[in-house]
């Protein structure tokens, strides 16, 4: 008997205990096949999905055919899944929400065929929160997903589908995005790598195209630094943005020192908790004893930036509730959304007016952010403001008034990042008390992925986080 809560898939099949790199070497070495690999994960996925729910759409007899097509890409054959706010062809697009019918897709999303460019195969498709609002993957009127360290926590979001499904072991990697954290939170919760690249990186789904600031960016979350290192190296190949410094395929650490700024407490009133403190200044010590430059840093924005973006947060409901029937068809109905997405309309809807000096205070903070890196190359952070909560805790079941101040507390580092477009990586360096990922959050200036990624090959082999398989 054990009383250790951690659900996982690790075993001795053709996956094995391999990240995304190594199951794609092992596929072109000839020791295993695309159609044994992708097999494993459909058995992985199906056999925690009772228990994790992560999984929205099966596509498992489509991946299987796909499997057996020679495939080129840094990640060929290698299977994996689509968050479903973007469109893949043939599968319906829900956005997490129960208020609507979706139809199938008549083609994939611009950044899905980027993403699939890396020779990957996808399962189907992970879930998320309504329209991806909350940062825990939760439902009114369904079951959350759970996380794989310990299934009474949440998974984060808005890509905790994803996240639960690659902390499993039922996948080496798979699609996020990020709008608000959502690739960084759910990372943290699940010990994972969650890099959410500049704006303008990737290329943009067709709904981000449509917002005043463009806060969402695709991306994706794996277990190893070197996953993401080579999905973006990837990507890139397929699509690069001329107005961006390229990442190229970073292999390992830089022998620059950095000058590091270290930030403990958010903009909003609320202290970090303990726990989370605790571990950033760990982090800032381990920096300090690899050669780093590391000092106290003050925050780049005041309180008004988070009363701005609570706005913006709303706005975005406001334009779904008004315009989903001609976002997502006829069958919309905005009174069967949760009370989450209702609570941001009705918000907005009292505020409206400040909606022009929001946008423009918001687009400010590009140029606000990259001031902070005059002075240093990266700044460290919690990614959240306390250690991850239990089920329950923001659940979109609750009132809409104590769920937002909530969510507003423990979200409360990771948009920054979004609305001025500035990159940021997620590392689990920690863990809590009870046993759960607790992350650190590094930031750099726009373009400067490469430093990102170069500091988390360094801190991964320092200080190697801890897998979900082995025995504490």
């Amino acid at each position: 008997m054990t009383d250790d809560p951690r659900i996982h898939t690790f075993g001795d099949d053709a996956l094995g205990d391999l990240d995304a790199t190594g199951v794609a070497a092992r596929i072109a070495a000839g020791e295993v096949s695309s159609r044994e690999v992708v097999q494993a994960a459909i058995d992985r996925a199906e056999k925690v999905q009772g228990r994790l729910n992560g999984i929205q759409a099966r596509d498992f007899e489509r991946a299987l055919k796909l499997s057996d097509t020679p495939r080129r890409g840094v990640f060929a054959g290698v299977p994996t899944i689509v968050k479903d706010n973007v469109d893949v062809v043939g599968l319906p697009t829900g956005q997490g929400s129960a208020a609507f019918t979706p139809a199938p897709a008549d083609r994939n999303s611009d950044f899905v065929d980027q993403f699939l460019s890396t020779g990957s195969v996808s399962i189907g498709k992970s879930r998320l929160p309504e329209f991806g609002f909350s940062a825990s993957t939760e439902y009114s009127d369904a079951d959350p997903v759970r996380n794989p360290w310990n299934p009474e926590y949440s998974s984060g979001a808005s890509s905790g589908g994803s996240a639960a499904l690659v902390a499993s072991g039922a996948l080496p990697f798979a699609h996020a995005n990020d709008g608000g954290g959502s690739i960084r939170i759910p990372a943290a919760a699940c010990g994972l790598v969650g890099l959410k690249p500049t704006r303008g990186r990737t290329i943009p789904d067709a709904t981000d195209k449509t917002m005043p600031i463009r806060i969402v960016t695709q991306g994706a979350i794996s277990r190893s630094v070197r996953d993401t290192a080579r999905f973006y190296a990837a990507a890139e190949q397929y699509y690069r943005n001329p107005k961006l410094p390229p990442i190229r395929l970073v292999e390992g650490p830089a022998a620059t020192r950095l000058r590091v700024g270290v930030i403990a407490d958010s903009v909003t009133a609320v202290p970090t908790d303990d726990e989370t403190r605790k571990s950033v200044a760990s982090t800032a010590d381990l920096l300090d004893e690899l050669g780093h430059h590391v000092e106290e840093a003050s925050l780049p924005v005041g309180e008004d930036f988070m009363r701005d973006f609570k706005l913006y947060w709303g706005f975005l409901s406001f334009a779904i509730l008004a315009g989903g029937k001609r976002m997502f068809g006829p069958t919309f109905d905005p009174k069967k959304t949760d009370n989450l997405s209702r609570g941001l309309d009705a918000m907005y809807r009292k505020h409206m007016v400040e909606t022009p000096r929001m946008l423009y205070r918001l687009r400010r903070t590009a140029r606000t952010y990259s001031r902070a890196f005059q002075k240093y190359d990266v700044v460290l952070s919690p990614v959240l403001g306390h250690t991850t909560p239990k089920l329950g805790y923001l659940s979109p079941a609750q009132d809409f008034d104590t769920l937002f101040e909530r969510l507003v507390t423990y979200a409360s580092f990771t948009p920054l990042n979004n609305a001025s477009g500035g990159p940021a990586i997620s590392l689990p360096l920690h863990r809590t008390s009870n046993g759960l990922p607790l992350a650190s959050h590094f930031s750099a200036n726009h373009g400067d992925e490469r430093t990102l990624l170069e500091l988390a090959f360094e801190l991964e082999a320092a200080r190697p986080w801890a897998r979900i398989q082995d025995p504490d």
